[in-house]
């Protein structure tokens, strides 16, 4: 069942559009053509513009200091006008017309690959209504992940585990994007796409879910035993430790490269390999791309209040992740089962 949560809202909408009239005017430019499904999610309000969970957006968004129009083709319009869409002008094309072929172009024409930096500044502070429907996807994809965890046990495969979590979230309306289950035997894989291995006596479930464009990202442990075994449950309480250093130094005015010195260099602090982080990405910026943008030790995009990130540090055995949202208390944890929380904590389920 899920959370009631709000729609499309105009004062966000507005808002929307003048952070895109400031890129305008800073390009000293006529109109934006938005395709991206980052870009197109967030300026629509996470309307389902998509077909493949794999494939581009099948519209474009082009947006002038005074308008905004829709481009789509007659083949998708309807379900779109009907279903999908908010107050907002469409222009139709035979569905046989490549979308491409009609959008502007030419002098005055910004392009997203002519400001992929502003046009992730600008979505990159949640507004209300938007951060209200992720705290809800937050909720409901953790609730469904550890209500499944909670029913788990050695004998179930890694497919069946991500079979049944992909039936709840899309049950929930939430597009299963990434699902990750490693057994004990694979939990070296620090991206362990799911086998017809069986999960033994631990396992980690990663969920990357989609709801109204937004992405959450989350990762969980199964322990059979239902209470840790060392080392494990020492090498946890370090890599979250990790955590912890990234999340300290996510403040707004931060680049994302003073925070993955910050996160980094906790990895000796806590007596594991300073050059563990070399071996899987550490997270990012979150919201309308899983990444948005990945961090690395260049990254100089800066933490805005209200931003969404999902950092992930590992080690051999052990991951720890969580979505957050900068606030001017500190970070608000969104994947919380619960009312919320400040705190990052998350014990093994018991199977």
């Amino acid at each position: 069942m899920s959370d009631a949560r709000p729609g499309p809202d105009e004062d966000d909408r507005r808002r929307k559009h003048a952070r895109l009239v400031e890129l305008l005017d800073a390009q000293a430019a006529r109109v934006i053509v938005l395709r991206s499904a980052a870009a197109v999610s967030w300026f629509l309000d996470g309307a389902r513009v998509h077909v493949s969970l794999a494939a581009d957006p099948i519209v474009a968004v082009v947006v002038s200091r005074d308008d905004a129009w829709l481009v789509a083709t007659s083949n998708e319009a309807e379900r779109l006008l009907a279903e999908e869409l908010p107050d907002i002008r469409v222009t139709t094309v035979p569905w046989h017309t490549p979308i491409d072929s009609v959008l502007p172009s030419g002098t005055g024409v910004l392009q997203e690959s002519d400001v992929p930096a502003g046009l992730r500044a600008a979505r990159a502070s949640l507004l209300p209504a938007e951060l209200e429907r992720f705290r809800a996807l937050g909720r409901e994809t953790t609730a469904e992940l550890e209500t499944l965890i909670g029913r788990l046990d050695p004998s179930w495969t890694e497919r069946a585990v991500a079979a049944d979590l992909a039936c709840r979230l899309v049950a929930a309306g939430i597009d299963p994007l990434v699902l990750l289950v490693a057994g004990t035997d694979r939990l070296a894989h620090r991206h362990p796409l799911p086998t017809d291995g069986l999960l033994g006596s631990r396992a980690m479930v990663v969920a990357c879910g989609r709801r109204d464009g937004l992405i959450v990202n989350l990762t969980r442990w199964f322990d059979d035993g239902g209470t840790a075994p060392e080392p494990f449950a020492t090498d946890m309480r370090r890599i979250r430790a990790v955590e912890r250093a990234y999340l300290d130094a996510t403040v707004p005015g931060a680049t994302l490269a003073d925070v993955f010195r910050a996160g980094t260099a906790a990895y000796a602090a806590q007596g594991f390999d300073p050059e563990e982080w070399t071996r899987h990405h550490q997270g990012g910026a979150a919201g309308y791309a899983g990444r948005d943008p990945r961090a690395t030790p260049d990254t100089t995009d800066v933490v805005q209040p209200w931003q969404a990130f999902a950092w992930n540090p590992t080690a051999p055995g052990v991951k720890v992740e969580d979505t957050v949202v900068v606030t001017p208390d500190g970070v608000e944890v969104l994947t919380d089962a619960g009312a919320g929380s400040t705190a990052v904590e998350r014990p093994l389920v018991a199977g």
